[in-house]
């Protein structure tokens, strides 16, 4: 079978780690299609989970944070980086959900995977449900500082509809979580 993306892809020439931290940024030579040399300038992250707590009454755990790079304190649901490449999705999530919110869950599932800016970044962001939610002390990490707040579903979504809720992994937990619904009737 012929493969229909052959004339797009690029082939890895060479890395550069411009910048390394908590993420590197990188500046690969790659070679294109039509046998040029070109740069692709992205950020490399380990990637990163999140998760909607949501109470047995169906409100959800969302969390206060302040977030520098937009100068706002926003509305989002928690989530946190994975620390290295051994770290798994599931033991992140737990720990964030206890962290920042202080509950733990009876059951986490997996609600949605993604790349969130593929022109920028190769992170992958999974969002995992929660539920069978046991109240108990938050202990974010000594650089965080935040509080909860519980919302009902549809208060947040009208937040999302109202611009006020605007973090894009929240937004899309709340998407996927509403089709979910939908189809469980």
């Amino acid at each position: 079978m012929k493969d229909r993306h052959a004339g797009l892809r690029e082939d890895f020439h060479r890395k550069r780690v411009v910048f390394s931290g908590t993420v590197d940024f990188r500046a690969d030579t790659v070679v294109l299609p039509n046998g040029k040399k070109a740069t692709r300038a992205f950020m490399d992250h380990m990637g990163a989970v999140a998760v909607l707590p949501v109470l047995d009454d169906g409100r959800i755990v969302f969390v206060h944070q302040y977030r520098y790079p937009v100068k706002l304190v926003t509305l989002e649901i928690p989530a946190g980086k994975l620390n290295s490449g051994s770290d798994k999705p599931l033991a992140r999530v737990k720990a964030e959900l206890k962290e920042e919110t202080g509950y733990t869950a009876a059951s986490i599932k997996p609600l949605i995977s993604f790349w969130p800016t593929t022109a920028f970044s190769n992170e992958v962001l999974h969002i995992f449900t929660a539920t069978g939610l046991c109240g108990g002390t938050a202990s974010p990490d000594e650089d965080e500082f935040l509080h909860t707040e519980i919302l009902p579903f549809r208060k947040a979504w009208e937040l999302v509809k109202k611009g006020v809720i605007k973090d894009a992994k929240t937004i899309i937990a709340l998407q996927a979580w509403k089709i979910k619904l939908l189809e469980q009737k």
